[in-house]
C-alpha cells in the first residue's frame, strides 16, 4: 500500500471552499470560496493566486474551451473573462425559488456543464428540503433540467466509457449511478451504488474518479476523503485532513497523481477555529498511487 502525505496547499484559509478543478492546458487550479463569492485561479508552481470577484455564492467554475471560464454563481451560469474581470450571464434557473444558489458542477466528455442547486441553508448541511435540481448547460447555451427534488446537489463524475454518470445529492447518504446517453446527455436508471452512515462516514459531499475508476468522495464533518468502488459498494481507504469540512477533491498535476482537497470553516465558532485552524484551508495529497482523469473544458 502506498503512503500518502496530506499538506497544505494555500495557507490563507478560505471560509466555504469547493469546486476544485485542474485545468491542464495552464496548469493551474481553479477552484472557488462559495460564501466570499470568490473564484481562484492557483498556480502551484509559482504560488501565485489570482482571485477573481463574483456578484453572488459561487458554487462551480470549469474552464471554457475558448477562453476565460464559465462559472455557476447564485441561479446563472456566467461567463467569466480573466483578462476583463467580467461576468457575462448566459442563463438563470430556479427563478421561482431566488433563495436558491447553484453549489458543484462539472462537464461531460460532449463539453456539455452539469451543475446542481439547492435550497437556502441557514446552518451548513442542513438546507431547505427538496427544491434542488440538477441542470445542463448545453454547448449552444441552452438549460435543460435533468430531474429536481434535490436537497444539496454535489459530486459528479462519469466513467471512461461515458456509459455511466455518478451524482450525489448529500442528504440521500449515496453515491447514486445513471445510465449516460453520451449523444443527447441524458441519465436514466437511477440506482445507488455506494451507501454511506452519517455518524460514521460523514455527508458525501464533491468527488472526483481515477483511472481505475474508483471514485474518490469527500465527507463533509469527518475529515476525510474515502475511496470507494462503485461496482461493489465497499470503502476501499481513507484520507484524513485536520480539517473536519472537508468539500471536494480532484486529480492535478503534470501527471494527474496530486491530489487537491477543498475544505471549510463555515458555520464554526472562534472555539472551533482554534480547534482546527486548518479548516477551510486548501491540502494536496501525494502519494496515492492513483492517477485522475483530465478536468473536461465547457465547449460553448
Amino acid at each position: 500500500m502506498s503512503v500518502s502525505v496530506a499538506v497544505m496547499a494555500v495557507e490563507e484559509p478560505g471560509t466555504l471552499l469547493e469546486g476544485p478543478h485542474w485545468d491542464g492546458r495552464t496548469g493551474a487550479l481553479l477552484y472557488v470560496d462559495i460564501h466570499e463569492k470568490h473564484v481562484h485561479r492557483w498556480d502551484p508552481v509559482t504560488k501565485h493566486r489570482d482571485t477573481y470577484d463574483t456578484d453572488c455564492m459561487v458554487g462551480a467554475v470549469v474552464p471554457r474551451e475558448s477562453g476565460g471560464a464559465v462559472v455557476a454563481a447564485g441561479t446563472k451560469f456566467a461567463f467569466l473573462d480573466f483578462e476583463t474581470r467580467q461576468l457575462t450571464t448566459v442563463a438563470t434557473v430556479d427563478q421561482d425559488r431566488p433563495l436558491n444558489r447553484f453549489n458543484d458542477g462539472k462537464c461531460d466528455a460532449a463539453g456539455r456543464f452539469w451543475a446542481g442547486t439547492m435550497g437556502h441553508e441557514p446552518v451548513p448541511a442542513k438546507p431547505e428540503r427538496k427544491v434542488g435540481s440538477l441542470y445542463c448547460l448545453q454547448t449552444d447555451g441552452n438549460v435543460t433540467k435533468a430531474f429536481n427534488e434535490v436537497d444539496i446537489s454535489n459530486g459528479l463524475a462519469w466513467t471512461s466509457d461515458n456509459s455511466t454518470m455518478y451524482y450525489i445529492d448529500s442528504l440521500r447518504f449515496s453515491v447514486d449511478a445513471f445510465d449516460f446517453d453520451m449523444t443527447t446527455g441524458t441519465p436514466s436508471n437511477r440506482r445507488p451504488v455506494v451507501t454511506f452512515k452519517e455518524e460514521v462516514d460523514g455527508i458525501p459531499d464533491g468527488m472526483c474518479i481515477d483511472t481505475e475508476g474508483k471514485l474518490w468522495v469527500a465527507m463533509f464533518n469527518t475529515g476525510q476523503v474515502i475511496q470507494v468502488d462503485p461496482n461493489t459498494g465497499t470503502q476501499l481507504r481513507s484520507v484524513k485532513f485536520p480539517a473536519p469540512r472537508t468539500t471536494s477533491c480532484c486529480f492535478g498535476g503534470p501527471n494527474l497523481d496530486v491530489m487537491y482537497v477543498t475544505s471549510a470553516r463555515t458555520g464554526y465558532s472562534a472555539e472551533d477555529i482554534q480547534k482546527y485552524p486548518l479548516s477551510g484551508c486548501l491540502f494536496q495529497v501525494t502519494g496515492l498511487g492513483a492517477r485522475g482523469t483530465p478536468g473536461l473544458c465547457y465547449n460553448g
